[in-house]
């Protein structure tokens, strides 16, 4: 394979009915490694024309390797391509890392973006573009409000919701809570007021998913 390709788009000038309206509110979905359960919503939520970035907590990029105690690791910044030639460098390896699934979360993250990013390594300013950030493990949660809370307050000091879908890290599940993050997040966009709005909106979500799906949903307002 000599390189993945992104996506092309037709030439000229989109005809209005192709046209959005532009995303009010401006998210962001944080998971491990960036390259499943927050990838799975970043596709989920840019499909339905949502102004969204995605991150990881962890201090590298874990992908399952052949066995539980020889996962494959690579460094945030790494290119999602590059990680598949790597991942793909033998017949043997390829053949593997396309059963369990790898090579095509490296293959959907390249077509999305260059390379996984860590949420602490990111610049407060552009952190603080995001209204809404969902987080997709609850001590991944813990570690988004535990940065939050050390970053220097910027003179605007701004609201940031900080919401919890608590997720298995495997395609599966990662597809499932996709839906639920773009649900809710339709939710939120449509809030006139989303500060006062959000902590009773999660809430009654909340109650409506545990009728049909166990999911722990938690909510915090940071300041930045």
């Amino acid at each position: 394979m000599t390189g993945l390709h992104r996506p092309s788009t037709p030439p000229g000038i989109p005809p209005p009915s192709a046209r959005r309206r532009a995303s009010k509110l401006c998210f962001g979905t944080v998971c491990s490694s960036n390259i499943n359960r927050s990838m799975e919503a970043h596709v989920r939520l840019q499909n339905a024309g949502m102004r969204v970035e995605s991150y990881g907590t962890g201090t590298q990029v874990r992908l399952p390797g052949k066995s539980a105690m020889e996962p494959r690791n690579f460094k945030f910044g790494t290119p999602y391509a590059d990680m598949y030639k790597s991942l793909s460098g033998t017949p043997e390896d390829e053949a593997f890392f396309i059963h369990n699934g790898v090579l095509q979360l490296c293959k959907r993250g390249s077509s999305v973006k260059l390379a996984p990013q860590r949420w602490q390594d990111t610049p407060t300013a552009d952190i603080q573009q995001h209204d809404v950030v969902i987080a997709f493990e609850e001590r991944i949660y813990d570690a988004v409000i535990e940065d939050l809370q050390t970053r220097e307050p910027t003179e605007e000091f701004k609201a940031i919701h900080v919401i919890c879908l608590d997720t298995k890290d495997n395609p599966h599940e990662a597809q499932l809570q996709g839906t639920v993050a773009l649900e809710l997040c339709w939710l939120l966009e449509q809030t006139e007021d989303l500060d006062l709005e959000a902590p009773e909106l999660v809430e009654q979500f909340q109650e409506q998913q545990m009728t049909h799906t166990q999911i722990k949903v938690l909510h915090q307002i940071c300041y930045l």
